[in-house]
């Protein structure tokens, strides 16, 4: 079998998937340990063996249902390649937004919070861009914070701290200049639970209650007493939910409350400012 074949068979084994091509050339990319060029410039590249066995056990984990990150052991988030488990959630590119949007306020020597870090996605994507900011990234979860300290080191980003905790509570008061969060925000009884990739990711890292901002309404709170004056409190949440995390952000007293669009142009980021 070459990689044309390689890939003409799985697309036909992932039809059913909602992205057939691209899943079968990661896939098979992840087999070869190659990149997608290689596959376009040697269509007539005899697979050996081990190869083939290899390829056609991953087109087998994605058929059962296996998110493609889980399979290949990472995701591409912001320019970094990252370590993915079944211990984190995956980084999706919408929360790139909450990315862009926080590097727009950061300034130099900024203490900066990134809540329910899980992979260290999006503590590490902001330290990759400044090296004058200090970042510390914190989760509830041990298994979470042994990926994200494992992609730290793998990036080199050593102006990232990682440490174990129950969201501000033992933060001191007006100690930080930006909290950036994107925390559980489903609710607990969403069918959206039992489709696709989030099947096989933490519950924890998840669903929030009933309406699903249980935890975003524990944020804002607690941050409230974490924030400098003048500092940011941003938050990703459900593009259904950008009224409601507006709500709370008022009653928690933040000015300059703006929400912001993610890539599929739906509302994805809110954030505010601690008043003086």
């Amino acid at each position: 079998m070459n990689i044309e074949q390689a890939l003409a068979t799985g697309r036909q084994t992932l039809s059913n998937s909602d992205s057939p091509e691209s899943d079968c050339q990661a896939l098979l990319c992840y087999a070869l340990d190659c990149n997608p060029t290689y596959l376009h410039t040697w269509r007539d590249q005899l697979l050996t063996g081990q190869q083939q066995h290899n390829y056609a056990d991953y087109l087998q984990q994605r058929v059962s249902g296996q998110p493609i990150a889980h399979i290949i052991g990472q995701r591409g988030f912001w320019s970094l390649d990252l370590k993915v488990t079944s211990n984190t959630l995956i980084p999706r590119p919408d929360t790139e937004t909450l990315v862009r949007i926080a590097l727009g306020k950061v300034t130099s020597e900024m203490l900066i919070v990134d809540l329910g870090t899980g992979s260290g996605a999006i503590a590490l994507a902001l330290a990759s861009e400044r090296a004058d900011i200090k970042v510390i990234g914190a989760d509830y979860s041990a298994s979470a914070l042994a990926v994200a300290k494992e992609n730290r080191d793998q990036c080199q980003l050593n102006h990232v701290v990682f440490w174990q905790g129950d969201w501000l509570s033992a933060v001191a008061s007006r100690s930080l200049d930006m909290i950036v969060s994107n925390p559980p925000y489903i609710e607990s009884e969403d069918p959206h639970l039992q489709q696709g990739d989030v099947r096989f990711e933490p519950l924890s890292a998840l669903v929030s209650g009933h309406d699903g901002l249980d935890d975003i309404r524990t944020i804002a709170q607690q941050a409230q007493r974490c924030l400098k004056p003048n500092a940011w409190l941003m938050v990703e949440h459900g593009y259904q939910q950008a009224e409601l995390v507006t709500v709370i952000f008022q009653q928690a007293d933040f000015a300059e409350i703006t929400t912001f669009k993610d890539y599929g142009d739906n509302d994805r980021v809110t954030i505010g400012q601690q008043p003086l």
